[in-house]
């Protein structure tokens, strides 16, 4: 297919593109700009909307800006390469007014990072109503970080407690979730306040995506949602460092690492527990991959704080990194000075901006042809 390439790239459920600079995909559109010869666009997804509606929202942006020709290449995060999947599965109904059809047949491509093909347990609990509001928290934790780098000292002495016990629902509490959420608001300026108040809000209007990325939704989903044939589908798996002492004391004596080190403890395991007791099937090729890239074979606990590790492998893997949910798009400990990057979770997985630029070397590669499957 001649013409200009085109990649877009689609948010998971910590989508923070509407909240203007604090990028989702700042890094990741910067280094493919910088390296790839592709027009580069972000899609504007509501984060925890139903699949049928993101997927419509990525239908929507690509037949706004596919021009007459030329590839097009879907690249997912989390929750967001479902929607890929879905916006070129043949037959699907989507709530959009533009020819779907019409835009799947330009996709050639569609690579899914850290995406939960079979489901994530910790789906289960955000979607609870106090799941919900630790969410809610957590999402602006995120933000919280990405915008002024580290927490406030009074804020991560109730959040080191809160989540030292949160697999265990242990001292979850909803007035004290809502407290911290509004201490960490009041720092934003009223202009940007406005903004994420209004961005959580509409949140909360529609939460319809947590219970379909079960591992029971995710059964559904894949049941009915085919493969477009022609599209050449790969994934980049992702595992973490599981926690124990050693990470712990990794984290060294900074309280705020602490904290987001105790979070990262109870996400992890969270993420480990299997309602089934199995990890998915795979490939050959697959489990080849994942034990070259990690020496053996991840179980079905393995998982990068958000997504078990065993739920990511769609088509062939372009990469499989030792990095958390959020490392992969940018968000890791930067040595550099000043940094460039910002953590989210403290987790010791030791990605830095050298591994960064190898995996989206190697997705960028694959999506304009340069690059074959490992």
């Amino acid at each position: 297919m001649r013409g200009r390439h085109r990649i877009y790239l689609v948010p998971g459920f910590f989508g923070f593109t509407n909240l203007g600079e604090l990028g989702y995909f700042q890094h990741v559109r910067e280094f493919l700009r910088a390296h790839a010869t592709a027009d580069v666009h972000v899609v504007r997804t509501h984060p925890t909307a139903s699949l049928p509606q993101r997927a419509a929202r990525v239908v929507e942006t690509v037949a706004a800006t596919m021009g007459r020709d030329g590839p097009v290449h879907l690249i997912g995060h989390s929750s967001g390469g479902l929607d890929a999947r879905l916006a070129v599965s043949p037959g699907a109904s989507l709530p959009s007014r533009q020819n779907v059809e019409r835009v799947a047949r330009r996709v050639t491509t569609v690579i899914t990072v850290a995406t939960p093909h079979h489901g994530t347990p910790l789906a289960s609990f955000f979607a609870s109503l106090l799941g919900q509001r630790l969410l809610r928290l957590l999402s602006l934790w995120t933000v919280y970080v990405l915008r002024f780098g580290r927490l406030p000292i009074s804020v991560v002495v109730k959040l080191g407690a809160l989540f030292a016990r949160l697999d265990d629902h242990v001292g979850l509490n909803s007035v004290l979730l809502d407290q911290l959420f509004g201490q960490l608001l009041a720092d934003f300026s009223p202009t940007r306040r406005g903004a994420v108040e209004t961005f959580f809000t509409e949140v909360s209007k529609d939460q319809a995506l947590l219970p379909q990325l079960t591992p029971e939704g995710m059964d559904v989903f894949n049941a009915t949602v085919r493969d477009r044939p022609g599209v050449r589908y790969a994934s980049v798996v992702t595992r973490a460092r599981p926690p124990g002492v050693r990470s712990t004391l990794a984290a060294g004596l900074d309280p705020s690492a602490q904290a987001t080190h105790a979070l990262y403890q109870a996400l992890y395991r969270l993420a480990s527990r299997s309602s089934r007791g199995h990890a998915p099937a795979l490939a050959p090729a697959q489990v080849r991959r994942l034990r070259n890239a990690y020496g053996t074979l991840p179980g079905a606990g393995a998982n990068d704080g958000i997504v078990p590790t065993r739920s990511q492998p769609w088509g062939g893997v372009i990469h499989a990194a030792q990095a958390d949910h959020l490392d992969v798009i940018g968000h890791f400990h930067d040595r550099a000075d000043p940094p460039r990057h910002t953590d989210w979770l403290t987790t010791g997985s030791g990605f830095d901006a050298e591994r960064f630029a190898a995996l989206w070397a190697d997705v960028g590669g694959y999506a304009l042809g340069r690059r074959r499957l490992p």
